[in-house]
């Protein structure tokens, strides 16, 4: 850890809040990553998209704060409890690659339909393979299917303390199904099976509408400062 290299981006504007200037620090791409130091980094908050691995870093902005769920202290609300029962008719498994194009078409129409604003809109399938690759032998897959049909997709890496959740990226014909808060309940699960303390979601943005649904899974621990401590959820 102590030998590892960062590089920072330059200043740029803010994915998620407007006005805002942000800066990325990411670890030297030709670094030697295994579990164990990609498990430690995320314990000081940083995330993976595609080979990199990565943090915000801005100077004015303090928004985005790494949290997490504690599986074993984790129980579901209401809700939740009504998308398990709306989504037990699927089929759920966990494959080691999703290098096909049925797995790239159900991405593809993902991101028609609910990124056009963003940085993976249009779709390729070079941006998937990079985005989405297996890195360092930790990532894994969970696939739902409807009667055979594919239609949800979880990316998850497997650390020595926790799941992190990549990404998810699903059918958007099926609104009620909620399927991103279903992925997420079965992550929980797989951790808890694996003997796993947490499922790491990424940062959460107090201010970010679309960051909202983090703070649903109660509790959750933010890291603030160098600790992780629980979440208020007042």
């Amino acid at each position: 850890m102590a030998n590892l290299r960062l590089f920072a981006t330059h200043p740029h504007d803010c994915s998620y809040l407007p006005d805002r200037i942000a800066t990325t620090v990411f670890v030297d791409p030709q670094a030697h990553i295994d579990q164990d130091v990609y498990s430690r980094l995320s314990e000081i908050g940083f995330r993976r998209s595609g080979q990199h691995l990565y943090k915000p870093q801005c100077k004015a902005c303090r928004q985005c704060i790494p949290a997490r769920i504690p599986v074993h202290q984790f129980q579901p609300n209401r809700q939740q409890r009504r998308c398990l029962k709306r989504n037990a008719d699927l089929t759920v498994d966990t494959v080691d690659s999703i290098d096909s194009e049925e797995y790239f078409e159900l991405y593809e129409k993902y991101i028609n339909a609910r990124h056009q604003d963003g940085d993976m809109y249009p779709p390729s399938r070079k941006q998937y393979d990079s985005f989405l690759t297996s890195e360092w032998g930790v990532t894994r897959f969970i696939t739902f299917r409807l009667n055979d049909k594919l239609v949800s997709v979880a990316v998850i890496d497997v650390l020595d303390n926790g799941l992190s959740a990549v990404y998810t990226f699903y059918d958007p014909d099926y609104p009620k199904r909620s399927f991103g808060t279903f992925a997420i309940l079965c992550q929980i699960e797989q951790a808890k099976a694996l003997d796993l303390d947490s499922v790491y979601l990424g940062y959460w943005i107090r201010e970010c509408i679309k960051m909202n649904y983090k703070t649903r899974f109660q509790p959750l621990e933010l890291y603030i400062e160098g600790t992780w401590a629980p979440e208020d959820p007042q």
